[in-house]
């Protein structure tokens, strides 16, 4: 399953999605919920601790002005590789 968190952690039930992810699937943020990944976050460790592969959609951290302050361990992707994850999965959840 690709789950997808465009909304700020601060205004989404993030705590609820990753009880629902399982090995194998991926969490991309995208939008405002890139800001989930920042450098000492609260909800960075458990995005860390997730079974999911997370990655950060490139494009929008940079829109944010946030590229320096996005933890090193989480991927940031293209739009490109952002439909190869589209392809991967037949089931896609947004929150």
């Amino acid at each position: 399953m690709l789950y997808t968190l465009s909304r700020s952690p601060w205004q989404s039930d993030i705590n609820a999605l990753l009880r629902l992810v399982c090995p194998g699937d991926d969490l991309l943020l995208m939008q405002d919920g890139v800001v989930a990944a920042l450098n000492d976050s609260r909800y960075l460790a458990a995005l860390l601790a997730s079974p999911a592969r997370v990655a950060a959609l490139h494009c929008d951290v940079e829109a944010r002005g946030l590229s320096a302050q996005i933890s090193s361990n989480i991927d940031t992707i293209s739009y490109n590789e952002f439909v190869k994850l589209t392809v991967k999965h037949a089931s896609q959840m947004a929150w």
